[in-house]
């Protein structure tokens, strides 16, 4: 033994080859000298790497220089390793080369002490776990129109760029990724990465729209949470998440949405001729480790992706680091954005609750959902006259005919199936079919449905073989705050949500059935009709920001101490999105082998602005990920389709759902506007040394903590980090009178800028200059003077507005909260 002392877990080893002091966990561990993305020379026989960050200039990663220097950086891995412990009582499962200079090793908590100490390691950080953040939209966001003509149309729109998706793998032989109907693709030089092969069909995963298909589960294998059998030792989605969200992005045009015999419209990504390189890092049952995650996007900025989507966030708070803005994750995606590529990452689930976000750092755009303009409601129609409001994407019953209402507890075949909770109509089997023939099946919507032990596909299924025409499902008790979501099936069926109306229902179904004195049904009186729901209904008050989509503010450390930085950027939309999904996923019991889905989450928000980012890139190559996020944030609106300001979904009391006036702690700079983002006229620019120089400046953030994760001492600073070249400005903590400067980029022809700023009264707001002219390419500085007027305990909202003489209008949201002192 060299390095391991002599104690019980040396017995263990000589006893059975293998080495367990305390169990054996995966730590992110980062370690002395540069990655490949940062190296500027020094070590001996190896030359520098790094490009300079305000170049166009790329990494060329298959370079001698590069290869060199990577396979040195790993073998200093491997030799740490050998040097402290004996082969087999750890196992290193990555070594991260390009953005992160470190590696994953499956070890005990005795050795991880072990490594903390050693010579030239930086941190060793304890794994934790991530969570996937779960047609209409192009025509709701103007593509078609609008943006698609411009580059030459859907057939071309985001040709050559291609999206990185880290997420749940993807179902390659989906129609919203097939090539057999569309022009071919021609190869595309910049993109290194790999295919792999299925081990089932040992055929590959691409077929030149996917072009490259890679799995990462190492640490997921580590932790004992990976199950071939269910999760696939392969790209292939086994979720239904990751191909959703890459058809959400860049799956093909005009793709019919079919299910049930149904047509729902038809199905496309915000670029359709982007090409799709798949990361796979995310997993049905527990959702994925940051090891992994690490991983698959440093493979994927090393082979050379565009834009970067991760509908993923942290489970909780990892167990070293305290500020927000640096862990593994987070440093690797700033490294990312070094290297050119545009990350986009969803806001969360956590709404409509404040300080809920999972993305926080400036280099990252961070999307929040929104409800589109496209609603499905059904309805009930009893036989006193009542309706009653629900939802179900189904057909109707037969027109002019009402019929016979049976509940699910009184067709039972026998009163001892009564254990297999019959009233949610989960087991057709416990139910007479001849009662239920013919009639309308009444069934409860129970906590199993909460569980996702029952679904809605279940009860039509239930009802369809027992010769129904049709099912109603009735929510007699709900949690506060319950959302329901409309389901297709294939038979006419409702849910009915409010709780006060199924209680109508019981007590009409109750008072028209005849029982005997034990209880028993003698005749079934109750009738009634469904309405059709297979129409959505179009409203003008969208977008409005989805009840669920995590608000701000941004917190800079895990004390929730609030930061200097507004999050979430943008809204996009993000409720009850058609799109692609695999027949083997079972994410969500509802879509079962279906080939697509309707889901919402701010999973969904993220792959929109990933698409449209594609767009973007394809129309300018050379700008940089903040000039795209620059161009997003500063042309999207903050008013509905009726011209009304934004409004949030927000609990009302306890348990109703209301409309209240949105805030940028709810949708950023605005609801995305594509057309407009291609043609912003100005742009904010920002690159690395800013992002360095903004943490340098936040208080509280420990320069030995940055310098661990950049190799960067802090020799630049912004004075305040509101100073950040944002395109949005926020003030946590305004006493007195503060200046904040801005400077703007004229990427259009030549143009008079009018510069104007309000502000709700409690902080007053003033801009210099007044006005200003900007040749193309010319840059020039603005000065923001905030001063409290009074203080309210709560933060002021407004806006800088920059109005063109040429049409060009540039908005900048303005957030902070005055204090005395």
């Amino acid at each position: 033994m060299r390095k391991v002392e002599l104690n019980a877990c040396v017995l263990i080893l000589m006893l059975l080859g293998v080495v367990v002091c305390g169990k054996a966990e995966v730590y992110i561990v980062t370690i002395e000298g540069e990655p490949v993305i940062s190296y500027r020379g020094g070590v001996n026989g190896y030359e520098a790497t790094a490009v300079d960050s305000d170049s166009d200039e790329k990494i060329d990663v298959t370079s001698d220089l590069v290869t060199s220097y990577a396979s040195h950086l790993e073998k200093r891995h491997d030799m740490l390793l050998g040097m402290l412990f004996d082969e087999g009582t750890y196992k290193k499962l990555y070594s991260y080369r390009h953005l992160l200079n470190g590696f994953a090793v499956h070890t005990s908590p005795e050795q991880a002490e072990i490594l903390r100490r050693a010579p030239g390691v930086k941190s060793v950080e304890r794994d934790w776990k991530v969570r996937k953040l779960t047609t209409h939209t192009p025509q709701f966001l103007g593509l078609p129109t609008g943006v698609w003509p411009t580059g030459g149309g859907f057939d071309r729109a985001g040709e050559d760029i291609v999206i990185g998706f880290i997420d749940s793998g993807i179902s390659p032989h989906h129609p919203s990724f097939a090539t057999h109907k569309i022009d071919p693709y021609g190869p595309i030089p910049k993109y290194r990465g790999k295919c792999e092969v299925d081990p089932e069909t040992k055929r590959d995963f691409c077929n030149g729209k996917i072009v490259g298909a890679q799995h990462f589960a190492q640490a997921a294998k580590a932790a004992g949470a990976f199950n071939a059998d269910v999760d696939f030792d392969s790209p292939l989605d086994g979720d239904g998440h990751g191909s959703h969200t890459a058809s959400i992005a860049a799956g093909n045009n005009g793709i019919p949405v079919r299910l049930h015999g149904f047509e729902f419209g038809r199905a496309s990504g915000m670029a359709p001729r982007a090409r799709i390189a798949v990361y796979k890092a995310l997993y049905r049952l527990f959702g994925g480790f940051v090891a992994d995650v690490v991983a698959a996007i440093d493979q994927a900025v090393h082979d050379g992706v565009d834009i970067l989507n991760l509908s993923v966030g942290p489970n909780s708070p990892p167990a070293a680091t305290k500020t927000t803005y640096l862990n593994p994750f987070d440093a690797t995606l700033l490294s990312a954005v070094k290297a050119g590529v545009f990350v986009v990452q969803a806001a969360g689930n956590g709404g409509p609750f404040p300080k809920t976000l999972l993305s926080y750092s400036p280099w990252i755009a961070t999307v929040a959902a929104a409800v589109d303009d496209r609603r499905y409601k059904n309805h009930f129609t009893m036989g006193n006259g009542k309706i009653l409001a629900g939802l179900g994407l189904s057909p109707a019953t037969h027109a002019n005919r009402t019929f016979t209402l049976v509940a699910a507890n009184d067709v039972l075949l026998d009163s001892s199936v009564a254990k297999y909770s019959p009233s949610d109509c989960q087991h057709p089997e416990v139910l007479n079919k001849n009662l239920v023939t013919g009639n309308i099946l009444l069934c409860g919507y129970s906590f199993n449905f909460v569980l996702g032990t029952a679904s809605i596909k279940k009860v039509s299924e239930t009802a369809k073989s027992l010769g129904a025409v049709g099912f109603v499902l009735a929510v007699e008790n709900a949690s506060p705050g319950t959302k329901f979501d409309p389901v297709p099936v294939s038979i006419p069926g409702i849910l009915i949500t409010d709780v006060t109306k199924s209680a109508d229902l019981i007590d009409y179904y109750n008072v028209s059935t005849f029982r005997d004195w034990t209880g028993r049904v003698k005749s079934f009186k109750a009738v009634g009709s469904i309405g059709d729901g297979l129409r959505p209904i179009l409203h003008n008050s969208a977008p409005q920001v989805a009840l669920f989509s995590a608000r701000g503010p941004n917190i800079k450390d895990y004390s929730f101490q609030d930061a200097d930085l507004l999050k979430p950027d943008i809204l996009a939309p993000g409720s009850l999105i058609w799109a692609a999904w695999a027949q083997n996923g079972t994410d969500e019991s509802n879509y079962i082998g279906e080939g697509f889905a309707m889901i919402s989450g701010t999973s969904m928000a993220a792959p929109h602005i990933a698409g449209i980012a594609a767009l973007l890139k394809q129309k300018y190559p050379h700008w940089s990920p903040a000039a795209i996020k620059s161009a997003l944030m500063t042309t999207s609106t903050t008013l509905d389709r009726a011209e009304r300001p934004l409004q949030a979904q927000q609990y009302s009391g306890s348990e109703t759902v209301s409309l209240v006036p949105a805030t940028p702690f709810d949708y950023g700079s605005g609801h995305v506007n594509p057309r407009a983002a291609l043609d912003p006229g100005l742009i904010f620019n920002a690159g690395y040394e800013d992002y360095l120089g903004f943490m340098c400046t936040t208080p509280g953030i420990d320069a030995h903590e940055i310098m661990n994760y950049t190799h960067t001492p802090c020799n630049y600073t912004l004075g305040h980090p509101s100073n950040l070249n944002s395109p949005s400005i926020a003030i946590s903590h305004l006493v007195g009178t503060q200046t904040v400067t801005r400077t703007v980029t004229n990427v259009a022809e030549q143009e008079t800028y009018v510069i104007s700023a309000r502000m709700s009264p409690a902080v007053a707001i003033e801009t210099s200059p007044p006005a200003m002219t900007l040749r193309t390419g010319a840059s020039r500085k603005i000065s923001i003077t905030l001063s409290v007027r009074s203080v309210t305990g709560g933060y002021s909202f407004g806006q800088v507005l920059l109005k063109g003489s040429r049409g060009h209008k540039v908005s900048v949201p303005v957030v902070a909260m005055g204090y005395n002192r």
